[in-house]
């Protein structure tokens, strides 16, 4: 079985910097995605709490666009609106946790100057979005959302591991 990132959040730097902190952020929604998804059932995907609610499935695919929006935002590429696949969960699960991966690791080695030029940048509109967006916007979201796997999965009869212990960022062995 292939390792992925963020089964463990990673040390913490021994400098406080802006990309060191974003990166944390970055690698605590890591984390929580690992383990708000490890586990997910086939029934998991489909539950959603009321009828005008998204499923699991159709959050968990929000949850993928706006990782790529970051992951854009530090590679300093465009966002452009396309038709997305299906794929099984399993490669989408891959695919974010290693976008979130990289994202971190850009951070990391950026500088606040670097970072005052990561914009979110959608194809056809004018506007460029400054980092501070980025984290009020889909870092922020990504988050609210995975909470939301979270509930659906427990509500579903599905809870995640008890044993995963989110103030540490770590599963206790």
């Amino acid at each position: 079985m292939e390792k992925l990132p963020y089964r463990q959040i990673p040390a913490t730097p021994d400098t406080y910097t802006p990309g060191n902190v974003a990166a944390r952020m970055i690698d605590a929604l890591g984390f929580r995605y690992y383990w708000a998804t490890e586990g997910l059932r086939a029934e998991d995907f489909d539950y959603k709490p009321s009828t005008n609610a998204r499923t699991t499935r159709e959050t968990l695919d929000h949850i993928d666009g706006l990782v790529i929006y970051i992951n854009n935002a530090v590679k300093k590429q465009t966002n452009f609106r396309k038709t997305k696949e299906k794929t099984l969960f399993s490669v989408q699960r891959k695919q974010t946790l290693l976008l979130l991966k990289e994202a971190s690791d850009l951070l990391r080695q950026s500088s606040a100057e670097e970072i005052e030029n990561f914009t979110m940048i959608f194809d056809g509109r004018e506007k460029a979005y400054p980092f501070w967006n980025i984290l009020n916007g889909p870092v922020a979201d990504a988050l609210w959302h995975v909470g939301q796997v979270v509930t659906f999965r427990r509500a579903s009869g599905n809870p995640i591991d008890s044993q995963v212990n989110m103030l540490l960022g770590k599963r206790k062995e």
